[in-house]
């Protein structure tokens, strides 16, 4: 068995994003999926598609930006880092341009978004130039020219032969002239002199040929071609310098230097065009190239999954990772938090439950001493599309991992087990069957729960024993759907969440929501649309509150009904929740599409919305506490594909699409005693701009706050084992500087503490 991987973490520099309390958020981004690599005379910059990083030589430090600091990026797709004005620029997918500024501020421009005039689809950023204090943007429609001190755009240049838009890929300029490939139209040039270069016509073809990309070294043009090779023009015609074999993915100078990286090459070129080097793997992995660069003799190489690596031009056989500490990739599935790890997965299926094309992509924990670590896809018998995880309630050490492919893993320290059809007897887990190749094996399990007695609970998709069970005893039992969901032979199954009276409620695509107890003679019932007022009877994720309600998210809405219910019941109508949105009446989510739902310590639910973000309610769901989504927060994406709470820290952990963050709120649950009433921030200094959190509370616990002398500024109740205070007098005024104490009694009067914090203006 491979021990876990673990990667190297540099010191890391953050600046705090400021539309947000930097201090309620964190960033849990992955930064190996590198986009482009650029170079600095004293520093490398990498780019992902939703952060940046740079690394400066000498001091050996990092600098990161993504959207905790204020980079907010739609999917970054190049970077350039202007040595004049110390900015540095990523485009991306969309048009959107964002500038790091030399104090490290993040500016947005949009100007390309909002008003050049082409489709929405035309307007990606694909190479940036500069020259002369302009940087020349190729884009999928033309040129656009910004002035690099005042961050203005200039111009556009729309340069097909026609005056139409056309992809330009990359642009340079050689004795005033410029010169712009095209995906169309060969390589464009036009005069920079020429006052009146807006107008196409006065642009010319000057080789009409098939072009990548095209730089300026050796005061001449060099151009890759689409037939795989690299060529100078000599003043009269392109001669070949390069045989790259594959097709060019970027080429780049830093003056001294050609770069030329394809899929699975990254050559260096001297001033001769002789290669000095040709690297075509790094060892121990099995990495896909994308971009590359060189400064002061040392090559640094972005890869496709696995991070930023260099080497020496003198002994490319040596390679050092990068890239900062962080998880896989940024689409996470699921995540789950334990005592020591967080715990992080990655096969993602479609709402169909469609698992293709399988990952493998292993299993990532995260702890505070190791920060984040790799149980590598070989070590898990190789399990494909790993979808779901669940600690073990008596053993943290101990984890499952639901593969939608192969079958469920065990998972303790260095020792992991598969449990597939093979090997769990005739009422374990079942593969569905292909019509014409019954030796095919792909068994779907999701839906993992543990019950009271530790018995984890798993769905198996495409059979009609489909809910399974792993005794505490280790051993298998299944129970058949069969005539009791209609569409149990193509069934697939969202995560169940399990009640006090070990009832199982499993979320269905097809049959809505079905809930089974076998301690009630294998009782079964089966709430959808027709009977039991579901919006939709695509069920996608459950979740039962503090007051035993089960909130269900569906395709179309949200729902709830008393777990009790089931208990004395053989029908169940589930209800909704009315708001009251001014004069009127209405559903809360109604027609929207929930993705997931948490209860936190206070019994307050977090709801993830497709496309919407996430919002924070009341218990009761009638007040909206927060509503965070990418634009007034640091959420890479509106779509969060799983929320996790941690009950002891009351960190709320949104996995999206596109990273993970987290939120510091007060999401704790309450304690048994008064006995470890913890204040933070304290001392609260001037430049803290959050709220004073007092954690480790009893539930309905008083709380009073008052001035050295006695003088009351703020009382409440708390929900929860934690409250908040933004330090106002009753939420008036800031309170002066001074030590506060803090009077904590719980509900009985039979317990109680007293704190004190102070705080510096």
């Amino acid at each position: 068995m491979k021990k876990t991987i673990s990667i190297y973490i540099f010191l890391i520099t953050q600046i705090f994003y400021g539309q947000q309390t930097s201090q309620l958020w964190k960033g849990y981004f992955s930064y190996n999926e590198i986009v482009d690599v650029e170079s600095a005379t004293d520093a490398v910059y990498a780019a992902t598609q939703n952060a940046v990083f740079s690394k400066a030589i000498a001091l050996s430090d990092l600098k990161i930006f993504n959207s905790i600091n204020g980079l907010k990026p739609e999917s970054i797709t190049t970077i350039h880092h202007s040595p004049t004005t110390n900015k540095t620029f990523a485009g991306n997918t969309n048009g959107l341009l964002l500038i790091i500024n030399s104090d490290g501020s993040v500016s947005t421009k949009v100007d390309i978004i909002n008003e050049v005039p082409v489709p929405p689809n035309k307007k990606r950023i694909n190479d940036f130039f500069e020259h002369e204090g302009k940087l020349y943007i190729a884009t999928d429609y033309g040129i656009s020219v910004m002035d690099v001190v005042t961050s203005e755009f200039i111009i556009t240049y729309f340069i097909g032969t026609a005056g139409e838009e056309t992809e330009v890929l990359q642009t340079t300029v050689l004795n005033n002239q410029i010169y712009a490939v095209t995906r169309s139209f060969g390589i464009r040039k036009g005069d920079l002199a020429n006052p009146n270069l807006y107008d196409f016509s006065q642009w010319q073809t000057f080789d009409a040929g098939f072009w990548t990309g095209i730089v300026t070294f050796n005061n001449e043009l060099v151009a890759m071609n689409s037939n795989y090779r690299t060529y100078r023009y000599n003043g009269s015609v392109f001669q070949q310098v390069l045989n790259q074999n594959q097709a060019g993915l970027k080429i780049k100078t830093n003056g001294t230097e050609l770069i030329v990286t394809t899929q699975n090459h990254v050559f260096v070129l001297n001033q001769a065009y002789s290669v000095l080097v040709d690297i075509t793997q790094i060892p121990d992995f099995n990495v896909v190239f994308k971009a590359a660069t060189v400064v002061g003799g040392i090559i640094y190489i972005g890869t496709e999954k696995d991070g930023l690596f260099s080497t020496s031009l003198t002994n490319p056989t040596v390679f050092e990772a990068m890239s900062p500490n962080g998880p896989v990739r940024n689409y996470i599935f699921r995540v789950k938090k334990a005592p020591n790890y967080l715990w992080a997965v990655y096969g993602d299926y479609t709402r169909q439950y469609n698992p293709y094309a399988l990952d493998e992509f292993g299993i990532s924990k995260y702890s505070k001493d190791n920060g984040w670590e790799l149980i590598p896809y070989e070590d898990l018998f190789q399990a494909k599309s790993i979808c779901d995880i669940i600690i073990h309630p008596n053993n943290p050490n101990l984890v499952y991992a639901t593969s939608y492919f192969s079958g469920l893993l065990k998972i303790e320290g260095d020792n992991i087990e598969l449990f597939n059809n093979t090997n769990t007897g005739p009422n374990g887990l079942e593969s569905l069957i292909v019509p014409g190749n019954p030796s095919y094996v792909d068994i779907r399990i999701n839906s993992p729960a543990f019950d009271k007695e530790a018995n984890l609970w798993v769905s198996n998709a495409f059979v009609d024993k489909a809910i399974k069970v792993l005794r505490a005893n280790g051993q298998w039992q299944s129970y058949n759907l069969a005539g009791v969901a209609p569409t149990v032979a193509t069934g697939r199954y969202g995560t169940m969440a399990i009640d006090k009276n070990k009832t199982k409620w499993v979320p269905s695509i097809n049959d809505g929501l079905i809930a089974f107890n076998e301690n009630y003679n294998n009782k079964f019932i089966v709430i959808n649309s027709t009977n039991g007022n579901l919006p939709d009877n695509d069920v996608r994720c459950v979740a039962i509150d503090n007051r035993n309600q089960l909130w269900i998210g569906t395709f179309a809405g949200l729902r709830t009904v008393s777990v009790d219910r089931f208990v004395s019941s053989d029908e169940l109508t589930t209800n909704a929740i009315i708001i009251q949105e001014g004069d009127l009446a209405q559903e809360l989510f109604y027609q929207q599409t929930i993705l997931d739902i948490a209860v936190d310590g206070a019994n307050r639910k977090w709801v993830s919305i497709a496309d919407g973000g996430v919002f924070l309610v009341s218990s009761d769901g009638q007040e909206t506490i927060y509503r965070f989504t990418k634009n007034n927060s640091p959420l890479p994406s509106d779509n969060i594909n799983d929320i996790e709470i941690d009950g002891v820290s009351g960190e709320v952990f949104f996995a999206t699409d596109k990273g993970m963050v987290s939120f510091l709120g007060t999401s704790t649950k309450p304690s048994d005693s008064l006995s470890d009433v913890f204040v933070y921030p304290n001392p609260v200094r001037p430049e803290f701009l959050g709220t004073v959190k007092i954690s480790g509370l009893t539930d309905k616990a008083n709380i009073k706050i008052s001035d050295i002398e006695g003088n009351l500024v703020y009382e409440t109740t708390s929900s929860g084992g934690t409250i908040e205070w933004d330090t106002k007098a009753f939420g008036k005024h800031k309170v002066a500087s001074g030590v506060y104490m803090i009077f904590v009694a719980s509900e009985d009067a039979t317990d109680s503490t007293v704190k004190k914090v102070m705080i510096i203006r």
